[in-house]
């Protein structure tokens, strides 16, 4: 039998739990989050979108998403 540790993450200052090791494309996925509009700070840091599939979250990230608003 296998046993998932959660860890919890503050997604936009709100706790999030989620499985040790997930990524922080899993994760996007998981909150539904639309990919394709939306930009990630992973600790104050901007993450690159082509990194997402590899970035690992750890017991305490903080994670600010922040979506592309059309308008003029």
């Amino acid at each position: 039998m296998t046993t998932t540790t959660a860890i919890q993450v503050r997604v936009n200052d709100k706790p999030v739990d989620c499985p040790a090791g997930h990524s922080l494309a899993a994760l996007l996925i998981a909150l539904e989050m639309p990919l394709q509009a939306t930009a990630v700070a992973l600790n104050d840091d901007i993450v690159a979108r082509s990194d997402w599939d590899t970035t690992r979250l750890s017991q305490g990230d903080r994670i600010a998403l922040f979506q592309a608003i059309a308008g003029g």
